[in-house]
């Protein structure tokens, strides 16, 4: 193979070299384009553009692939756990018995919130989103450990481990307490005889004097769809991360605006949007054979369906599908929701029409059922997302933040106006069209 690739722009040839992962994917190495030739590449989204080197993730779109640090997600899925896998995630291999233990430890030991939190809390109205306080709160929680959130890299590092283990522990805790505070209901302090998963129920759910005791099927059932959210390359909020962290900003700064970038519909309320699509169907009597048909009349959008990077069968998709069958019987639901979406998925993978255009079920469709059938709000989906996603943008920090990179800054392609002289307010209206913008009258 050739190990360069030429670029013609008018009469001249620019040459760069090329690039290629440990996966075999292609790249065309154009840092110097600009320099070279004063020409930069447009690609809107960034959608075949390569913003990073990284050994955290790979997908497979067209194969439907997913693996974290080589290790392929079926496998994951089927023998490990939501922390072990942070821990891989995060540092690279899968930990040891003694590596497990400590980490765990770390992370359980640091649920608890400190009160000086509560009085935040109280300054939120009851109708604030729980993605805007969770994003709040992720970089208040700095202040309270300044050591961890110096700006300084090396300082930062330097406690990078406690900072890990504590964002891991502390999201689920701040995140049961956003539900907590927008239902009116008392903050539950977690215990340290409690799993993960089997703790954030608790935080979640209790009440005075009665504890929330939830089925072993429902905790490994929200356990996996944390671990199947874990990373997912260069998605919308974890570069996100990666563009603040650039910057230098600590890792509780950077992790907040990955939760403010995964709040967009777009990007984490796709599960939302497929509880609310069943729901619609449901109601309006049908068992979702009308909506397939408007669906390829393109008088309806299938939620939870086609992939920007799945070309394939998502395979969390396949299995989620599973395990939403066993929350469903575990919990003693006969969810007519689950039929309706069973009969979109069998439709949809038989019917030439979506075939043909690669609309196969994707990671939401089912996580939202099952996080419905779990007695969670909408509201609060993205939120479990955060939660599941943390790993991932700690890990993609510590890339950054080792490797010492350029700051990220993106070039733009200028479209306004062009050079023009500043005029008086007096002589404005004789000589400037109307402005844009709210018009006043008197």
């Amino acid at each position: 193979m050739e190990d360069s690739a030429t670029i013609r722009i008018a009469n001249e040839n620019y040459t760069f070299p090329l690039m290629e992962g440990s996966e075999g994917e292609k790249a065309i190495d154009t840092r110097t384009l600009r320099s070279k030739s004063g020409y930069i590449t447009y690609d809107e989204g960034y959608g075949n553009t390569g913003s990073c080197e990284s050994a955290i993730t790979f997908i497979d779109g067209e194969k439907g692939i997913l693996r974290y640090r080589g290790y392929p997600i079926e496998q994951l899925a089927e023998s490990s756990t939501f922390i072990e896998a942070a821990y891989l995630i995060i540092y690279g291999e899968l930990p040891q018995r003694k590596q497990m233990t400590e980490f765990s430890g770390r992370v359980l030991r640091n649920a608890r919130i400190d009160v000086g939190m509560h009085r935040i809390f109280e300054g939120f109205p009851h109708s604030s989103h729980p993605m805007a306080m969770l994003s709040a709160m992720l970089n208040s929680l700095g202040c309270y450990y300044p050591e961890m959130a110096t700006n300084n890299r090396e300082r930062d590092l330097e406690y990078f481990d406690e900072a890990a283990s504590l964002l891991l522990s502390k999201v689920r805790t701040l995140s049961a307490m956003t539900y907590r505070m927008k239902n009116g209901l008392p903050f539950v302090y977690p215990k340290h005889s409690m799993g993960y998963c089997q703790n954030f129920l608790h935080m979640l759910f209790s009440e005075p004097y009665h504890d929330y005791v939830p089925h072993d099927d429902v905790v490994k059932a929200l356990d996996l769809i944390l671990l199947l959210h874990a990373d997912h390359e260069q998605n919308c909020s974890t570069s996100t991360v990666r563009m603040v962290a650039s910057g230098g900003a600590n890792l509780f700064a950077s992790v907040s605006a990955g939760v403010c970038a995964l709040w967009g519909p777009l990007h984490g309320g796709a599960n939302m949007a497929v509880v609310s699509m069943l729901q619609k169907i449901h109601d309006a009597g049908d068992d979702g054979s009308r909506f397939i048909e408007a669906a390829k009349r393109g008088e309806a959008r299938l939620m939870g369906f086609g992939h920007r990077v799945y070309k394939n069968y998502d395979p969390r998709a396949r299995i989620l599908g599973k395990t939403c069958e066993k929350v469903l019987a575990a919990l003693k639901q006969n969810n007519p929701l689950l039929d309706i979406a069973r009969r979109l998925e069998e439709k949809a993978l038989s019917d030439p029409y979506f075939v043909d255009r690669k609309l196969y079920p994707n990671v939401d469709f089912y996580s939202g059922i099952i996080l419905a059938a779990i007695g969670l709000p909408l509201d609060m989906f993205t939120v479990i997302f955060s939660i599941g996603r943390m790993p991932g943008w700690i890990a993609n920090w510590k890339e950054i933040a080792e490797g010492g990179g350029r700051i990220h800054r993106p070039r733009q392609i200028y479209v306004g106006k062009n050079q023009r002289d500043y005029v008086l307010m007096k002589d404005r209206a004789k000589n400037l069209a109307p402005a844009e913008g709210p018009q006043i009258t008197e």
